[in-house]
């Protein structure tokens, strides 16, 4: 069932787990997340950054891909597709599209033009019937070219921002996107603490969730964080997952080079950990 991501989150945050964020880069990533959050009985949210949607074809081939896929695989579990760190013209594509769900990453900005962008988008969505997540203080690390350091929020900022309307909102809070190095200090949960103390029941987003310890996840839910996005851990397990299949020759066996069958180790193992972050999220049965 595709929904706007606003009430979902909502319910998470008043029962007090998370909706995973899943990115998804193909059929077969897509398939496999949809088929584990039915299983579980959990709702999700497919991300789909700028870069995964030029790389799936374009935002209506990734809407025909879900809708699809939600009819002919009998989906019944609330679905939500989001654009992953939108710049400006792209949420308004992503509308147009049909998303049910954008983000406009307006953190590079000055608070001034963040304010401005976001309140003309959020009018924009909420006209259409679309949730829209903002962002204070950068992401660290990069993902489609986008680069922050991982400067933490100001909770006065995330104040502005939330009272603009917005559904839910990410503020850096010391996480990176892709590996967390050794010397990573972990997440600034009194930065976390302050900001929810400013924007109340407002969902909050924690991105970069790859790597991050369980107590922390744990913790993190327990501030008013109800949405976490998992990207680099799902690949990093596909990877490995065919690269063992290749390296014992699998594919030169009989028709092991069928990319259905190549690819399948990948999108096992890939709902075995979609399936793994959302009972550490506590969203399982909570569809």
């Amino acid at each position: 069932m595709l929904v706007s991501a606003t009430e979902m989150l909502q319910k998470a945050v008043e029962g007090h787990y998370a909706v995973g964020q899943f990115n998804i880069n193909n059929l077969e990533w897509t398939k496999a997340i949809l088929a584990t959050a039915q299983e579980c009985n959990s709702p999700v949210i497919l991300g789909v950054s700028e870069g995964a949607g030029k790389y799936m074809g374009g935002y209506d081939v990734v809407m025909g891909i879900v809708n699809g896929l939600i009819k002919d695989q009998n989906i019944t579990v609330p679905v939500s597709v989001h654009l992953d760190h939108g710049s400006y013209d792209h949420c308004y594509k992503c509308m147009e599209a049909g998303f049910p769900s954008v983000m406009f990453d307006g953190s590079k900005y000055s608070i001034e033009e963040n304010i401005e962008k976001t309140k003309e988008l959020v009018a924009a969505a909420h006209a259409k019937g679309i949730s829209i997540e903002a962002e204070v203080g950068s992401i660290g690390g990069e993902e489609d070219g986008v680069v922050g350091m991982g400067e933490c929020a100001d909770p006065a900022e995330c104040k502005q921002i939330a009272d603009l309307g917005v559904d839910f909102l990410a503020a850096g809070i010391g996480n990176i996107h892709g590996k967390y190095p050794e010397n990573w200090k972990g997440l600034q949960f009194d930065v976390l603490a302050s900001v929810q103390e400013k924007t109340g029941t407002l969902p909050l987003v924690l991105h970069g969730g790859t790597g991050i310890p369980d107590d922390m996840i744990k913790k993190a839910i327990s501030l008013g964080v109800a949405k976490i996005n998992v990207n680099t851990e799902c690949q990093l397990v596909f990877a490995e997952a065919t690269r063992k299949y290749i390296e014992a020759g699998k594919d030169l066996e009989g028709k092991g080079f069928d990319p259905r069958k190549l690819l399948a180790p990948g999108v096992e193992a890939i709902k075995a950990k979609v399936k793994e972050k959302m009972e550490l999220f506590g969203s399982v049965g909570k569809a």
